[in-house]
């Protein structure tokens, strides 16, 4: 299999140079990837549940203030450690064969993949049928909040 992310002259526009192999069963398997993410996330709030409720005991009720925004917390540091981490993906995406990248090519920063998972649930709350509609007329599979954050996502090569 030819390595995709390597090209020597890569065009402003990274992903107009990408194989079809690159591309081919993005849009499953990024839902697959979400489920397992979402089953980790679930998890990882259980656990600090758990321990924020015990802490609340001892503290007075201070720390439960926090539990409400915990879930969204979570969620916003698993997708930027995971996704600007070395493997360029979060464990869910791995599972599934898929990397995530910037338009040129270049790896994803933490901030931008946390914007990237901010946006991403925003999209699914307010614009759902948009964020379908736009992957599925879109050339390289991208939906709408990729589209806005400036990243791409591909098969692992």
């Amino acid at each position: 299999m030819t390595d995709f992310r390597q090209t020597p002259a890569a065009p402003a526009y990274w992903p107009a140079r990408l194989p079809y192999e690159a591309l081919a069963g993005v849009r499953t398997r990024r839902l697959m990837a979400l489920v397992l993410d979402l089953i980790a996330i679930t998890i990882l709030f259980g656990v600090f549940f758990t321990v924020f409720a015990v802490l609340g005991i001892v503290t007075f009720g201070l720390t439960w203030f926090i539990i409400p925004i915990l879930y969204p917390a979570i969620a916003l540091f698993y997708n930027g450690v995971s996704v600007s981490g070395w493997r360029m993906s979060t464990p869910g995406m791995r599972a599934m064969d898929l990397e995530m990248r910037n338009v040129d090519g270049s790896r994803v920063g933490f901030i931008t993949a946390a914007a990237h998972a901010v946006l991403f649930y925003l999209s699914w709350t307010i614009l759902t049928p948009l964020v379908l509609l736009v992957s599925l007329i879109s050339n390289d599979n991208r939906c709408l909040h990729d589209i806005v954050a400036g990243v791409v996502v591909t098969r692992s090569a």
